[in-house]
């Protein structure tokens, strides 16, 4: 940031340079969980650093609370012009998945609100909804700065974050999470009999009313509507797995809960999550669209 800076400027900015490795988690954090796109959370974490670099921070009393909320700022634009990109998007439309745990290149503050269900539901929320639930029930705000963020009064913000609050909680009731311990069981039996085509072994490990996604964007060739029915859903995997024929399928977190990763021919193919109940796979969500999975 070197040449033509005011006298301090390049003082502020190693000032600035040491808090921000703390706060930048809580920022990348704060766009990934809005947006649900890894790529588009790192454009917004950029440009906040930069404007932080070129803002006069000696009146910030919360420096944490001022990144959160530029960014949330920033990603409440790009999310109000992303839903029209969602309308028009080929088949159904996932999460790009973030690597968690070990395996992460980015830190990020991880709890269930960057889980692909979690952020599946929060899609259906409003973006004023989302951006209000994400700052104050994840990030702790106030609702003065999300009223600013949002351009509506503290009431207003209060009760999208309410209303928001609602829907997430009804929405989680019908799809509970399965443990830690039952979710690594079923994931290995699945992987198990998805390297050997074992039909039965699959259909015994998927919910009758079982529901298969596939995210390929107009990129990959994907089913462009939901796949209901264990059966078919275990009809189709056995087809696709002799088809893909997988280097290895390696069970990785994503978005803080064990996933599947299918690699073919030195690449990422393929990030399945999925969603258990009572020792079955109800949803499965399978991302193969390549520009989701470029940054792995």
């Amino acid at each position: 940031m070197g040449n033509g800076q005011v006298p301090g400027r390049s003082e502020q900015v190693d000032t600035l340079g040491a808090e921000w490795e703390r706060h930048r988690p809580a920022v990348f954090g704060v766009a990934y969980r809005l947006l649900g796109g890894v790529a588009d959370a790192e454009d917004v974490t950029q440009d906040v650093w930069l404007r932080a670099a070129g803002a006069d921070l000696q009146d910030v009393d919360d420096l944490r609370a001022w990144l959160v909320t530029v960014a949330a700022r920033r990603s409440y634009d790009i999310l109000k012009s992303a839903r029209f990109r969602r309308e028009t998007y080929v088949g159904p439309w996932l999460p790009e998945p973030l690597l968690t745990g070990p395996d992460a290149s980015e830190p990020v503050l991880v709890d269930e609100s960057v889980s692909t269900a979690m952020l599946v539901i929060m899609e259906e929320l409003s973006p004023p909804e989302r951006v209000a639930f994400v700052l104050h029930d994840v990030f702790g705000l106030e609702f003065g700065r999300i009223a600013d963020v949002l351009d509506v009064s503290v009431p207003g913000a209060r009760q999208l974050a309410s209303r928001a609050r609602r829907r997430v909680a009804k929405a989680k009731h019908s799809s509970p999470q399965a443990s830690k311990a039952e979710r690594e069981r079923v994931l290995a039996a699945f992987r198990a009999a998805y390297e050997t085509g074992d039909l039965a072994g699959l259909v015994r490990l998927l919910h009758p009313d079982a529901v298969y996604l596939t995210d390929g964007g107009g990129e990959a060739h994907a089913a462009r509507k939901p796949i209901h029915g264990g059966e078919r859903v275990a009809e189709v995997m056995v087809r696709v797995g002799r088809q893909w024929r997988p280097d290895r399928i390696d069970l990785v977190e994503v978005g803080g809960e064990l996933a599947l990763v299918f690699r073919r021919e030195g690449r990422v193919y393929s990030v399945d999550t999925l969603q258990i109940a009572d020792g079955l796979i109800t949803t499965y969500r399978r991302v193969i669209n390549p520009n989701k999975l470029s940054h792995l």
